[in-house]
């Protein structure tokens, strides 16, 4: 059998009574090394002395350039998931899984000869781009094959899926410096071999996830769902001719009773309403999250260390994951939709909240509010594509994920640009550098209050929007 054979879709498929909880560790492997990013801050105070080595000078990068690495990132998660959210339903997780494999590990190595010769759009190509890329097939990935495995518990699978990407920074975060401290010279800061060391390691684990990844079967359904399944839509479901990947059988691509195409699905209020709720959910913490590291470092001069501020983005990793997991998995429970309003409602009263923490110099109060804060951020992420599944159905679940996740692009541009030069404004015109973040808290709390009403919006679509095979070929 060649590579590209063992890559396809057809070479993947569970045989009978396969233990369906033996894909979520794949799932895993893949989310907790492209989780890395959320470490990446880590990296920034570093990458401003690459020429200086032990202090800044005036050719090195400045923190603002810096932060567009993470950005650039983001947004080409979001472009990569929009773009071939069709194509990894119809060539399969373990092809789409190789590919993250591929160019988040090679992302690193262009990123490091970037860091090596100096030349910032190398980095931008290498980690932002190609490791962006990676990012996006990986994250959409294992979301998708786990709805399928867990048709009846959508918030835990999403939960399972995505909790890796969350705690990848925990791994991420002192592997980074434990790796930056070994290579550091007096010539070299460690960044570009941390890099290299990382993306070879990167892939190699990433490729365990590669190797033993399923899908179901044709017509698999876990014995629990079989009855509710059916109530849905009788004992003859009508099975679809059009937009549905090719090379599945009938059985296979039967539609729920609530089934929407996804091109359908993006002319749908219910798909901007939450569109709109992704994105301020993401934008009020991924800014925060991308300079946790120098932003506890200067809210709390002298008392928080380079390693403390690494070990409190690593706290913020384990919290990011939790909530990746409780969170979706209460809204199995409680909904999705009053599930989003405890996180927009609660956030935004903590975000308000943590400048009076800074002021009172009380670390421990700051952590503990960003804790609760980022395990919603977390759980924002993993709920929606349960949140997704309820209005639009299973058909096109993945691919109408791609596309929310444009959402993500926006936030990871908006999120640390507020952050950085809203600071940068600050301390240019005499604010401390430990009271430059207030402003940005505070908008962040508002952005939040808006997130609410949007999610407060959301209803059921309408069943003129649900899949139905006699109408003819969707409208593209």
């Amino acid at each position: 059998m060649s590579a590209a054979g063992f890559l396809d879709r057809s070479r993947c498929i569970a045989p009978p009574g396969y233990d369906r909880w033996r894909v979520p560790p794949a799932a895993l492997a893949i989310h907790l090394s492209i989780g890395q990013a959320y470490a990446f801050s880590v990296f920034n105070l570093p990458l401003t002395k690459i020429l200086g080595v032990t202090a800044p000078v005036p050719e090195d990068w400045k923190l603002t350039t810096i932060g567009w690495i993470f950005s650039v990132a983001i947004v080409f998660l979001g472009l990569s998931a929009f773009t071939f959210g069709r194509w990894l339903e119809e060539a399969g997780p373990r092809k789409a899984m190789f590919a993250s494999a591929s160019c988040f590990g090679g992302g690193f190595l262009v990123a490091a000869l970037g860091v090596q010769i100096h030349q910032i759009w190398l980095v931008y190509l290498g980690y932002g781009v190609l490791g962006g890329i990676g990012l996006g097939l990986g994250y959409i990935a294992p979301v998708s094959t786990l709805i399928k495995w867990f048709p009846d518990r959508p918030g835990m699978a999403t939960g399972l899926a995505i909790m890796g990407f969350g705690g990848g920074a925990m791994i991420g975060s002192p592997l980074a410096v434990a790796l930056m401290d070994f290579f550091k010279s007096s010539t070299s800061v460690g960044v570009a071999e941390a890099f290299v060391v990382m993306g070879i390691l990167y892939f190699a684990f990433m490729m365990f996830g590669v190797f033993t990844v399923q899908v179901p079967g044709p017509g698999w359904l876990p014995a629990s769902y079989t009855a509710k399944r059916k109530a849905e839509f009788g004992a003859t479901p009508a099975v679809p001719t059009i937009g549905t990947p090719a090379g599945r059988s009938n059985a296979e691509r039967r539609p729920m009773a609530k089934d929407v195409h996804v091109n359908e699905a993006i002319r749908t209020p219910q798909f901007w309403l939450l569109w709109v709720v992704l994105c301020l959910n993401v934008t009020a913490g991924i800014g925060v999250l991308g300079q946790a590291s120098p932003m506890i470092q200067e809210m709390f001069p002298g008392g928080v260390s380079a390693q403390a501020a690494a070990g409190f983005v690593g706290l913020l990793s384990l919290a990011n994951m939790a909530g990746r997991f409780v969170w979706s998995s209460a809204s199995d429970i409680i909904g999705r939709r009053r599930t989003y309003m405890v996180y927009f409602a609660l956030g935004a009263l903590l975000y308000a909240s943590v400048p009076s923490a800074g002021r009172m110099e009380n670390a421990t109060l700051f952590v503990a509010f960003y804790c609760v804060i980022m395990s919603m951020y977390g759980g924002g992420f993993a709920t929606i594509p349960a949140y997704l599944r309820d209005q639009f159905g299973e058909m096109h679940v993945g691919a109408i994920h791609g596309r929310l996740l444009t959402a993500w692009s926006l936030a990871g541009v908006a999120g640390p640009v507020l952050v950085n030069y809203i600071r940068e404004y600050q301390i240019n015109h005499g604010v401390a550098k430990g009271d430059a973040y207030s402003a940005t808290m505070y908008l962040m709390a508002g952005l939040l209050v808006v997130g609410f009403v949007a999610n407060w919006l959301v209803q059921s679509v309408h069943a003129t929007h649900h899949y139905n095979p006699e109408r003819g070929p969707m409208r593209v």
